[in-house]
């Protein structure tokens, strides 16, 4: 039996972009669970969204595994401190920087700042995303669809574009799609849609990056328990959420990170241009 609670929930909605401890009941990240055995030591990585959610299960397992962490988040400043005292307490290095991924400028700030700090970068994970729920097609407005391909689909482009220069064979980029990419929910069809290009551009991007032997992979997870859903899903929606799945719960962040470990380290030297589905059972095609 898991040890995860299943559904119905009875969880406030809050504030978009969403903040952990306003969360009922609170995400597991792997604080407590997570053991390292140096699969990453020595390397460097930079996670988008990792303040909270996904990304900072990701943060915590990297530096548990040797890894020094540079955390580009909005502006969730106490989540994002909290990360990096995860990360430093794992006896590694943590960097932060907050601003908006939709712009380009600050793109390129998030690789100079690990570059400063690191002196490159070994693992590049674009994780942060933007969603929002909509039952009617016009309900959605141009900016709403600018906005959700610039912050899920631009920036990714912007950050390997500027990331690449500064990566040495062995290095890895590991982004973030979703079953919505294989299934996609029309209540979420801007998102969705972005991550489907997310997953086209991931296959395209292995293969211009193989004779440099940088590996490029997704992971592509089911329902997760992160403060996106209670900031963005109605009410109704979340009190339900991942029964949709076979193991009927969503997934807790750190059940997550064992991808993003295996997609970065040097032993899976051979996977590019994957994608692994992390999705309670649901196939992904």
């Amino acid at each position: 039996m898991s040890k995860y609670p299943k559904p119905p929930f009875d969880t406030p909605s809050i504030e978009p972009p969403g903040l952990t401890r306003e969360m009922i009941p609170k995400p597991d990240h792997g604080e407590a669970s997570y053991k390292g055995s140096g699969r990453l030591k020595g390397l460097c990585a930079v996670i988008t969204g990792g303040d909270s959610g996904i990304g900072r299960a990701v943060a915590i397992a990297y530096a548990r595994e040797g890894a020094d962490v540079l955390v580009s988040y909005l502006d969730e400043h106490e989540d994002a401190k909290a990360t990096a005292k995860l990360v430093e307490d794992a006896g590694q290095k943590a960097e932060l920087i907050a601003g908006d991924l939709q712009n380009a400028s600050h793109c390129r700030e998030v690789i100079e700042k690990a570059v400063s700090s690191f002196g490159r970068v070994d693992i590049l994970v674009n994780n942060a995303a933007h969603q929002a729920s909509f039952k009617e097609l016009a309900d959605i407005s141009d900016e709403e669809w600018d906005l959700t391909f610039k912050v899920n689909v631009h920036a990714m482009f912007y950050l390997c574009k500027a990331a690449v220069p500064h990566m040495k064979e062995g290095s890895s980029i590991i982004n973030t799609a979703s079953i919505n990419s294989d299934a996609p929910n029309p209540t979420l069809l801007a998102y969705a849609t972005t991550k489907g290009a997310i997953h086209n551009f991931t296959g395209g991007l292995a293969q211009m990056l193989a004779p440099q032997g940088i590996r490029v992979n997704t992971v592509a997870p089911g329902p997760v328990w992160t403060p996106l859903i209670p900031a963005t899903l109605p009410k109704e929606a979340v009190d339900k959420f991942g029964e949709q799945v076979p193991l009927k719960r969503p997934a807790q962040p750190a059940e997550l990170a064992s991808a993003y470990v295996m997609l970065a380290e040097p032993l899976s030297s051979f996977v590019s241009g994957a994608t692994i589905a992390v999705t309670g059972g649901k196939p992904f095609l």
